[in-house]
């Protein structure tokens, strides 16, 4: 099955943090001629990601979590993320 690195990325994290919103941007076409990109794409995303999973964790503890949960894909090619993770109490509190 060959689907998108996008794909593989909202599937690991659904399975891994059951999220309440979840996005996944390709980012690469920005990051064209620089370190890591490559030139078929498909290794800078921005993720955001509301999770009940991350209550009681630091904002570091959580990256590490998330680049954990796609270790794979960093081995495989996948250079940078761009992380926006918080509870959905967090979520509602910026949002209104």
């Amino acid at each position: 099955m060959n689907t998108s690195r996008a794909a593989r990325i909202e599937a690991v994290l659904t399975e891994h943090f059951a999220p309440v919103t979840l996005a996944v941007a390709d980012d690469s076409a920005r990051h064209a001629g620089h370190a890591g990109a490559a030139p078929g794409g498909q290794t800078h995303y921005s993720v955001t990601l509301v999770s009940a999973a991350f209550a009681g964790q630091s904002r570091v503890a959580r990256a590490r979590a998330v680049h954990a949960a796609l270790a794979a894909e960093f081995a495989d090619g996948l250079h940078a993320l761009a992380l926006t993770l918080h509870t959905p109490q967090e979520a509602a509190a910026l949002s209104g």
